[in-house]
């Protein structure tokens, strides 16, 4: 996968996240939001490490806690498929 300067991926995902808010139904707002609380905390323990990252990074720490929220059943079905398909959009980002 390549991976974008770091601050034009974080960016280009923020506003990702802002431009669903004006049209997005409520299951993706719902969605958005869990997963840009995942995608804040990862970027910001990745920034608090103090060392270089990469949007690369960024992907694999958030589908790391996202697969073990699925797994301790934070989500039910129709949220998973909620937030895996504004997932694969923030992964086509970093393109």
């Amino acid at each position: 996968m390549t991976t974008a300067v770091p601050e034009q991926f974080i960016d280009a995902v923020t506003e990702l996240f802002d431009a669903l808010v004006p049209v997005a139904t409520d299951d993706e707002l719902f969605a958005s939001g869990y997963l840009r609380g995942h995608f804040d905390l990862a970027v910001g323990t990745l920034q608090v490490e103090g060392t270089p990252f990469a949007a690369s990074d960024v992907i694999s720490q958030v589908s790391g806690t996202l697969q073990q929220a699925i797994t301790a059943g934070e989500l039910n079905e129709q949220d998973q498929h909620h937030v895996n398909a504004i997932w694969l959009r923030v992964q086509q980002l970093a393109a």
